[in-house]
């Protein structure tokens, strides 16, 4: 993710966003897998690109492509109320890169910090779910990037201890965060190095945790991808709050092993779900069109 990652929302939220998904476009079962075929698709600009389709490996059309994808984080990926479909802007856009590629895609329920490693191992062919394009994860995996994002600071609602996302205000405070995360791994532990007081790294295995750590008082805030963090504030019946502007923008990108067949043809099909307004109108879905980016590119952090 940007500078971090996971954050779900409470409660309700899944409730309500589940009105915006549409179900018919994906299956499921309980064990968090949802398949999504060729010709499904939310947006009706989307169709198959029949000269890239062409161009997609005989064993992978066969096969169809596994995304991996934690799906804990709304309005990115998450569950709808059936606890078994994946929705989310990520989820959409899974299904649209299929239908242009003309290929079946089924996304799989994988815990975040897992996802790389599963690439590397030949578990899944993609990792969709909010990675941000990074010098150091580029070393083990290619991206292809599709959105922007900064970070932003989750606190309890009117913020009572006036924390900010950047500067030292978070010296000597606990801080939620989810594990696997650049927050987690990069951002904070760069910051605790200014801090006279140490920042207490609370970590938590998806965005669920990260969110009730800071409702129940566990945690004093939590740090989490802009479009999330809006997201979870939003739907907390007003228990959070985010405090301040984001910062560190960067993109996110799809996470592709080394060397893949498909990089190349991801970064086309997204062109041309450009082209079409087909990728637009995904983000706008889930209100989500200041992310959009110009150009998709393969590697950016590099």
């Amino acid at each position: 993710m940007s500078a971090l990652r996971p954050l779900v929302l409470l409660g309700s939220a899944t409730l309500l966003l589940a009105g915006c998904a549409d179900p018919a476009t994906t299956t499921g079962s309980s064990s968090g897998t949802s398949s999504a075929s060729a010709g499904a698709s939310s947006v009706a600009s989307i169709a198959e690109n029949t000269a890239l389709s062409a161009k997609v490996p005989a064993a992978v059309k066969a096969s169809g492509i596994t995304v991996a994808s934690d799906v804990s984080y709304p309005p990115m990926d998450f569950f709808a109320t059936d606890n078994k479909t994946v929705i989310g802007a990520e989820a959409d856009l899974d299904k649209a890169l299929g239908t242009v590629l003309g290929v079946k895609i089924t996304i799989t329920n994988v815990p975040f910090d897992s996802i790389i490693p599963g690439l590397q191992a030949g578990k899944y062919q993609l990792g969709i779910s909010s990675f941000t394009d990074t010098a150091e994860r580029e070393k083990v995996v290619d991206f292809v990037t599709y959105f922007n994002a900064g970070t932003s600071l989750l606190v309890p609602a009117g913020n009572p201890e006036a924390l900010k996302a950047e500067g030292d205000s978070l010296c000597g405070r606990t801080v939620a965060v989810a594990k696997g995360s650049t927050q987690a791994l990069v951002d904070l532990p760069a910051r605790a190095k200014t801090c006279k007081t140490a920042i207490k790294l609370s970590t938590y295995p998806d965005g669920t945790g990260v969110n009730l750590a800071v409702t129940s008082g566990r945690a004093d805030a939590a740090l989490a991808d802009s479009p999330v963090a809006a997201y979870a504030a939003k739907q907390s019946g007003g228990k959070l709050d985010v405090a301040g502007d984001s910062y560190g923008d960067a993109p996110f990108g799809i996470a592709v092993p080394k060397n893949s067949e498909l990089t190349g043809l991801l970064k086309s099909a997204l062109a041309d779900l450009k082209a079409s307004g087909g990728y637009r109108q995904i983000l706008a879905k889930w209100g989500l069109e200041s992310g959009a980016l110009d150009t998709f590119e393969i590697n950016a952090a590099s």
